[in-house]
C-alpha cells in the first residue's frame, strides 16, 4: 500500500518528458499544439473569454494556470508509458471506455480537467497498489 509520501508526490511527474516547460514557465504553445486545440477550444476549455486568449506576459493567470495542469497531466501520462509521446498523444485521442467513451482530450476541451486528472490520478494510486 502506497505512503502518504508517495501519494502526495504522485501528482507530479518525475520529470518533463515531452518539454512542456521552460523552467517553471509552461511552453503554451507546445502544449496548445499537442492538444491541436483551436483558439475556441482554449476559451472554452479554460473559461477565459476568447479575447483574453494569447501567449504572452498579457496572458490571463486562469490561462497560464490552466496550461501548466494541463501539462503535468499529459506528463503524469508520459510517465506511465515510460516518456513514449507516441502512446501519449494516442492515449489522449482515443476514446477511453473508463470514461464512458470520450477522448481524454475533450474531457479537457469541454472543461472537464478536474475529472479527468482525478481518473489519472487513481489509475496511477492503482498501479502503485
Amino acid at each position: 500500500m502506497p505512503t502518504l509520501t508517495q501519494n502526495i508526490y504522485s501528482t507530479v511527474p518525475k520529470k518533463d518528458y515531452l518539454s512542456f516547460f521552460k523552467g517553471d514557465e509552461p511552453s503554451c504553445n507546445r502544449i496548445v499544439n499537442f492538444f491541436n486545440f483551436k483558439k475556441k477550444d482554449i476559451s472554452q476549455a479554460a473559461e477565459v473569454p476568447l479575447n483574453s486568449v494569447r501567449y504572452d506576459s498579457k496572458m490571463p493567470k486562469e490561462l497560464h494556470d490552466r496550461l501548466k495542469e494541463w501539462a503535468i497531466l499529459v506528463n503524469l501520462v508520459a510517465e506511465h508509458f515510460k516518456g513514449d509521446a507516441t502512446k501519449t498523444a494516442l492515449w489522449f485521442t482515443t476514446p477511453n471506455p473508463l470514461l464512458g467513451n470520450i477522448i481524454p482530450r475533450d474531457m479537457i476541451r469541454i472543461g472537464r480537467y478536474k475529472k479527468l486528472f482525478k481518473f489519472i490520478y487513481e489509475a496511477i494510486a492503482g498501479n502503485k497498489r
